[in-house]
């Protein structure tokens, strides 16, 4: 374990079978300018009924959560009819070479880490339940071509605006559909209270994105000087893929894209790049977080089942079959300038978790 990042791994352990894990990392997005803020980026200070600060939604609250729903639940392991585990791990943005996707990779038996069930605390709003993730395929494209000085425009094109070129071209992916999207899921996708549900929770527009690829260009880096024509642009890509697409469709369609630009070579990010994931959005665990996110929020609090766009550690956990759901605190200013936690939705999200796994390990193992 030399040289790697901090893991917290803990497990209520007995003779049952049944074993739901809690999945959490323990990452944040680096903060932006502190001037920018209202207070200070890691004062953690309590102000009007918020937790302040950088992490706060991503992805302390979550982590907190879980801990402490654990620590709820191992005061009382004598009543539960099944066996809880802990991961906090700290590399989901980087692969989890060293994190979830060791664990797995050291529990083929599922003795305790791999478990028949995830519940997961990334950020969704107390009002959603995430089942199905779109995947990552993420691209380095290379130009490079004649330096001049930058009033000879006749002699070279120059790099950037070569660039500028292949990212318009890259957009045309957009308009792929997902041709093998699992029937139930395109079922869930299309009911109406889904769609708004996800245009409320992740803007407008959101609903719509599931059904598609999306591309962005994350990073470009050329040039060296205002009054010189490039020789050498390096951008990055972060191509988004709906359920039922699949990478290997996309890249098959862009050397064609790009044919007439001899300039320019590409690679695949593969570490940081994987397929969707999902599974049914019909599971026991769901049944028991709506029935006591009603108990502690009131009639109608139970979340709705819907899609992520983005990615987390529950990945690893769909890919081996393994049922698993994220549910957390709202995403509304996570990665921003002041981001914040709402206190109240923070301790309703404590007990749904503690009440619903409660429940969900002193059931049967049937119910799973």
């Amino acid at each position: 374990m030399e040289d790697w990042n901090t893991e917290l791994l803990a497990a209520i352990d007995n003779d049952h079978e049944a074993l739901l894990a809690f999945l959490q990392k323990l990452v944040q997005t680096p903060s932006p300018n502190p001037p920018d803020w209202q207070r200070d980026p890691y004062s953690g200070a309590l102000e009007n009924g918020f937790c302040h600060g950088r992490g706060t939604v991503d992805m302390k609250a979550g982590t907190a959560a879980l801990v402490a729903a654990y620590a709820y639940l191992h005061e009382r392991r004598e009543l539960l009819n099944g066996r809880l585990a802990l991961t906090i791990v700290s590399d989901e943005e980087t692969g989890g070479e060293r994190g979830s996707r060791y664990l797995l990779d050291h529990d083929q038996e599922r003795e305790i880490w791999r478990g028949d069930c995830v519940l997961n605390a990334e950020p969704t709003g107390l009002d959603t339940i995430r089942f199905v993730e779109k995947g990552t395929l993420r691209m380095t494209f290379t130009i490079k071509t004649e330096a001049a000085h930058g009033a000879y425009i006749h002699r070279t094109e120059g790099v950037i605006r070569i660039a500028s070129r292949v990212i318009q071209r890259l957009l045309a992916l957009e308009t792929m559909g997902s041709p093998d999207m699992p029937p139930s899921i395109r079922a869930q996708l299309q009911r109406r209270n889904v769609r708004s549900r996800i245009d409320e929770v992740m803007g407008s527009g959101a609903a719509a994105s599931m059904l598609h690829p999306t591309v962005n260009i994350d990073t470009i880096n050329g040039g060296v000087k205002v009054n010189m024509i490039p020789s050498t642009c390096v951008f990055e890509a972060d191509i988004r893929l709906p359920i039922g697409l699949s990478a290997e469709t996309v890249l098959v369609k862009i050397p064609a894209m790009l044919q007439d630009v001899p300039e320019v070579s590409f690679e695949v990010q593969q570490a940081a790049s994987n397929p969707a994931n999902s599974l049914a959005p019909v599971h026991h665990l769901l049944d028991v977080i709506g029935k006591n996110a009603e108990l502690v929020r009131g009639k109608g609090g139970a979340p709705l089942a819907i899609p992520s766009l983005g990615a987390t550690d529950c990945r690893f956990w769909r890919y081996a079959g393994v049922p698993a759901y994220s549910f957390g605190v709202s995403p509304e200013t996570m990665a921003a300038v002041d981001e914040r936690v709402s206190v109240k939705v923070f301790v309703d999200l404590v007990k749904i978790q503690a009440l619903a796994a409660g429940e969900y390990l002193m059931g049967s193992r049937d119910a799973t």
